[in-house]
């Protein structure tokens, strides 16, 4: 697994194991809100992905681009889908953006180079 994708999953889940102990009813709802949002529903998985991964950049937040990105990568998306998406972001969010794009396309690259 590349590097970046194996420390970034690292740390997530150490992390996320450390917000959950603290046994705060809130944080808890919002994890369990947020799991259950992207499962299937009317709108498939991979259309629920593209649309995290779109806000996700216009928002600016590394974190939740790189958790879209590989779960968008594990439901069997393309680059070419991936970028489609990236792209209405950059349209929408502007300029700005370009950064986490950058970003995005990197670790892309290192989901497809893993293992």
């Amino acid at each position: 697994m590349s590097d970046i994708v194996k420390e970034f999953n690292e740390y997530r889940s150490k992390m996320n194991d450390r917000i959950l102990a603290d046994d705060n009813k809130i944080v808890k709802r919002i994890f369990n809100l947020d799991t259950n949002a992207y499962a299937e529903g009317v709108l498939d998985k991979k259309t629920k992905e593209l649309l995290g991964l779109v806000a996700s950049t216009v928002l600016r937040c590394d974190d939740c681009i790189k958790y879209h990105l590989e779960a968008s990568y594990n439901e069997g998306l393309t680059k070419a889908e991936v970028s489609e998406a990236l792209g209405i972001a950059t349209l929408v969010g502007g300029t700005i953006v370009i950064p986490h794009l950058r970003r995005a396309h990197e670790y892309w690259d290192a989901l497809e180079n893993q293992g």
